[in-house]
């Protein structure tokens, strides 16, 4: 949903850069890795410690990454590879996994019971593009749903981040949030499935 409706201006705003960086040597997949590796590292360093907001404005930088990989291949003579593309979107996975693994490890070691709902959220964050994935396996088009990829790792990022600014109840009120638009974006994915074999 967002996502459709930003990606043109902001493709149009970076393809410069990316054209750049491809003229230099630097390849789609180095960015995904060195993206990759950025977001991981630091959000099992910065948020099991309690540093929200510093650590999410350094996962930002890093997460910057993943719209420059895909606009490198696009303009690259050599397109989007079909390893490119499975990477990209694996290293999708880990990198949200990381980011609310990070703070779920926080919760837990101060004994906060928001932690089963980060985790219940990071399940259905897994949940979502595998539906689409398999059913992508039988032909069936599923990207549909209220809260895609992108709508959720906003959501997730800006509470940590204003969490790590003081704000109070925002962590607990955007994990359940995001908890409860992931278990209905899976619905809706399965429902899209089952409309389709029917």
């Amino acid at each position: 949903m967002l996502s459709r409706s930003l990606k043109p201006a902001v493709t149009r705003l970076i393809t410069p850069v990316a054209a750049s960086a491809l003229r230099i040597g630097i390849t789609p997949n180095a960015v995904t890795w060195v993206g990759a590796v950025g977001v991981i590292a630091s959000a099992l360093f910065f948020y099991p410690r309690g540093d929200f907001f510093l650590g999410t404005a350094v996962i930002a930088f890093f997460a910057l990454s993943d719209l420059f990989d895909g606009t490198m291949a696009r303009i690259s003579k050599a397109g989007a590879s079909k390893w490119g593309s499975f990477l990209d979107s694996t290293i999708d996975r880990v990198t949200d996994s990381a980011i609310l693994l990070g703070v779920s490890i926080y919760l837990i070691n101060d004994d906060d019971q928001l932690s089963f709902v980060v985790i219940a959220t990071l399940v259905t964050g897994m949940l979502v593009p595998y539906i689409r994935a398999k059913a992508e396996s039988f032909g069936v088009e599923c990207s549909g749903g209220i809260a895609e990829r992108t709508e959720r790792l906003i959501m997730a990022m800006s509470a940590i981040a204003l969490d790590g600014l003081g704000v109070p109840y925002v962590l607990a009120g955007g994990m359940w949030l995001l908890a409860g638009l992931g278990a209905v974006t899976v619905v809706q994915r399965m429902l899209i499935v089952r409309k389709a074999f029917k």
